[in-house]
């Protein structure tokens, strides 16, 4: 049975803005006892994204490559810390028109290509309780 549109499925994962990303990435392989699952370069976004398996989730690590990022603009403004708080969702283009309606203010009205094999679409925090909400859905074959 097909969960109606916009129902999460899961936490995807939780995304920490970082200063150091190697220092960042050391810790969190001392941490959580395994090395990244990802390191990709998010050429548009200005960013390299490293993430780590976490059970069926994920943690994601985000420094930023260029002042001008959206993950630098964090930095300044709240230092390192919680960026972001993404749920999967199963087919994110059928997922936004139903969480605009639920009242969410859409930062990304059409998914684009995120990290580590997604289709990501990013919610204002004004309207979801102050946190940048990620909807993210599998690229697949």
């Amino acid at each position: 049975m097909t969960p109606p549109p916009g129902t999460v499925l899961a936490i995807d994962h939780v995304g920490l803005a970082v200063r150091d990303l190697d220092e960042a990435v050391a810790r969190h392989t001392r941490w959580l006892g395994a090395a990244p699952v990802v390191r990709e370069e998010v050429e548009p976004d200005g960013i390299v994204a490293v993430l780590f398996a976490v059970g069926s989730a994920r943690v994601e690590l985000l420094a930023s490559r260029r002042p001008d990022s959206a993950v630098a603009r964090f930095l300044e403004r709240r230092g390192e810390g919680l960026h972001h708080l993404a749920y999967r969702v199963a087919d994110i283009a059928a997922a936004l028109p139903v969480w605009e309606a639920w009242g969410a203010t859409l930062i990304d009205r059409a998914p684009r290509r995120g990290a580590g094999d997604r289709w990501v679409a990013f919610i204002h925090p004004k309207g979801s309780g102050g946190v940048l909400v990620e909807l993210c859905q599998e690229r697949g074959p």
